[in-house]
């Protein structure tokens, strides 16, 4: 190319948020943008087809997902690289969260183009905003692991978190995962959220143990996002310690250490591991035979 050949100038990729349910939830400012872009990279294109015909979009689609990220993203590059602007788009919500947008976002910054948000839906935060649990500060950790051994192992790691912990779950392993919270990290305040801003929109809040028995028996269908209460501390406020509660117990009821356990651990809120671990201390500093 001839030195003073003025270079094509790159294309802009947009990162545009979609509705998580409902179709309304879409910005104007989104519509436009989806309307203006040469080509939209769907996650599903079936379903943003159903989004684009809803609103008399005609915009070309096509497909980039988790398995073909590697491939296409190198082809969506190349079409930025030539002055086209392309409009990624999710599932449902803010793309790059919990899905491969983050690959074609990173392979963009890398060749300099220019990346820009389109702002709207995100199921994390529309769930946080009516869950009641803390939301000045939270950890959100995507998908929970489909394998109970990962799974439990995530928990484990996230137990002593204090902040609200917001999780991806599938229908089919809710009740699983639910078990797996409870056992390792008590009985904590939850908010199951299904099908946010759809016809069948659920909201159940409660202790571990009451969602549970609300779940039993039923086919749980649809999209979840999950929140668990950050861990309390238990030695705050006007609170009994755990090592108060087993002495004072003891002393008071006539019962074997797993019972005295359980009533702690069903008391506070916290799992029974953790009051047994307590118990140890106790009983190596000698003040349990």
């Amino acid at each position: 190319m001839d030195e003073n050949t003025p270079s094509t100038p790159k294309g802009t990729l947009y990162i545009v948020a979609t509705p998580i349910g409902n179709l309304e939830d879409i910005t104007f400012r989104a519509l436009r943008t989806l309307k203006e872009v040469n080509l939209i990279a769907a996650e599903d294109t079936r379903r943003t087809r159903i989004l684009l015909n809803h609103y008399s979009i005609k915009t070309p689609l096509t497909s980039y997902y988790e398995y073909n990220k590697l491939i296409k993203g190198k082809q969506l590059i190349d079409r930025l690289e030539t002055g086209e602007n392309v409009a990624l788009v999710s599932d449902a919500g803010t793309p790059g969260i919990s899905d491969p947008g983050y690959h074609l976002i990173k392979l963009a910054l890398q060749s300099s183009t220019s990346v820009i948000p389109i702002p709207g839906v995100s199921a994390v935060i529309t769930a946080l905003s009516i869950s009641g649990l803390p939301t000045d500060s939270f950890v959100f950790q995507g998908f929970l692991p489909n394998k109970i051994t990962a799974r439990k192992k995530l928990i484990e790691k996230m137990a002593e978190e204090k902040r609200t912990l917001v999780f991806y779950e599938s229908p089919n392993r809710l009740r699983a995962a639910l078990r797996d919270l409870l056992e390792i990290c008590g009985d904590r305040e939850i908010v199951v959220t299904r099908e946010l801003t759809k016809i069948f929109e659920e909201v159940i809040r409660g202790k571990i143990t009451r969602v549970l028995t609300v779940l039993n028996g039923r086919q749980i269908k649809g999209e979840i996002t999950l929140l668990v209460s950050g861990k309390r501390d238990p030695d705050s406020g006007d609170d009994t310690s755990i090592s108060q509660l087993l002495q004072d117990y003891r002393k008071r009821y006539d019962l074997p250490m797993k019972d005295l356990i359980k009533m702690i651990s069903e008391e506070k809120g916290i799992s029974k591991r953790e009051v047994y671990q307590e118990s140890l201390k106790l009983k190596k500093e000698k003040m349990f035979a």
